[in-house]
């Protein structure tokens, strides 16, 4: 498995996503604080990440892991996924059944591509200060247009974070030029897609899951499906197989940011519920100030750099403002679409 944390006394990540769940000062420069994607680990060789994969089930991500191993070309995987014998085939076939049945749910037909990666379960466990941190078994696999889905369980303890995805990223360590989708427990859930470019937030859309998706759960502890469908500049995103907005990366920035959902608090909860929800409360009324700020730098930089990109690296990401935050990724897997 590959993991890299690092501490970020001049970065953070995903600008509205950490603005808005972590109560910064108004004084902090946003382009100061920008995720660092990956670094030695694009360099790891699928060799060594041979060691940690096993057994029958793991078939499909063998063969991945030797071809990549053979060439940067990620249809080389089709090389090897035809060399199987009959036995690894029908394992490979068993093990991306679900899969092949998930697909559909996003409007995906399963012959249109096929599953790159099947994932362990990960935890990118942060404590400290402006942490963030980086995960992906497979980092030398890039994918233009894809499906990349995985069940989130968050916990924090005094932490406002993030969890989600970064992708068609070009790995620079200080500087990235990159896409990111992350969720948050920010106004009982937020979803925000960003784009920067080398360094600097360049665009940002925003959504709240639960106007859509009625099972979305925001409560520490909480899991949630996050599954982002990549075609061309199109950038779906779905939670729990709802889905909760397109991006079009060809457009600026919004004007403005749209504000919380309003919302009473339910009856029956429990001390620790009801004590959330209070916290969520103060948070929503910290934030839109410094949110519409922020917004203006992403709209400037959007203009000066008009950050579309087609292809490139991608993983699991957590972000944490302070205090320990968890992210586990589990059923994660990537479906690489055919151009």
């Amino acid at each position: 498995m590959t993991m890299r944390k690092k501490s970020l006394p001049y970065l953070i990540v995903l600008l509205v996503l950490l603005s808005l769940a972590c109560g910064l000062g108004a004084g902090v420069n946003p382009m100061l604080l920008t995720l660092t994607p990956l670094s030695a680990a694009v360099k790891e060789t699928a060799t060594a990440q041979n060691a940690n994969v096993g057994g029958p089930n793991d078939q499909l991500a063998t063969a991945i892991a030797k071809a990549t191993s053979q060439s940067a070309d990620i249809y080389a995987t089709e090389t090897a996924r035809a060399s199987l014998n009959s036995t690894a085939k029908l394992a490979t076939a068993t093990v991306i059944a679900p899969v092949v049945a998930e697909l559909p749910r996003y409007g995906v037909d399963p012959g249109q591509g096929y599953v790159a990666w099947l994932h362990k379960p990960v935890t990118i466990d942060l404590n400290g200060y402006q942490q963030n941190g980086f995960a992906n078994d497979y980092p030398q696999i890039t994918a233009k247009d894809f499906v990349l889905a995985a069940d989130i369980n968050w916990y924090t303890y005094n932490s406002l974070s993030a969890c989600g995805f970064m992708f068609r990223s070009d790995g620079n360590t200080n500087k990235p030029s990159q896409y990111m989708v992350g969720i948050t427990r920010y106004a009982t859930g937020y979803l925000a897609f960003t784009a920067t470019y080398k360094g600097e937030m360049s665009n940002v859309q925003t959504f709240y899951p639960s106007q859509e998706d009625k099972s979305f759960t925001w409560f520490n502890n909480a899991t949630n499906r996050l599954t982002v469908v990549a075609r061309g500049n199109k950038i779906d995103t779905y939670t729990n197989g709802v889905l909760i907005g397109t991006v079009d990366t060809t457009q600026p920035p919004p004007d403005t940011l749209p504000s919380p959902p309003a919302y009473s608090i339910p009856k029956n909860l429990t001390p620790e519920q009801l004590q959330q929800y209070q916290d969520q409360a103060d948070q929503n009324q910290q934030a839109a100030a410094m949110v519409q700020a922020q917004l203006a730098d992403a709209k400037k930089n959007y203009a000066l750099y008009k950050p579309v990109y087609t292809d490139g690296l991608l993983g699991f990401i957590a972000i944490s403002q302070s205090g320990e935050t968890k992210c586990t990724f589990s059923n994660a897997w990537l479906f690489i679409l055919n151009n």
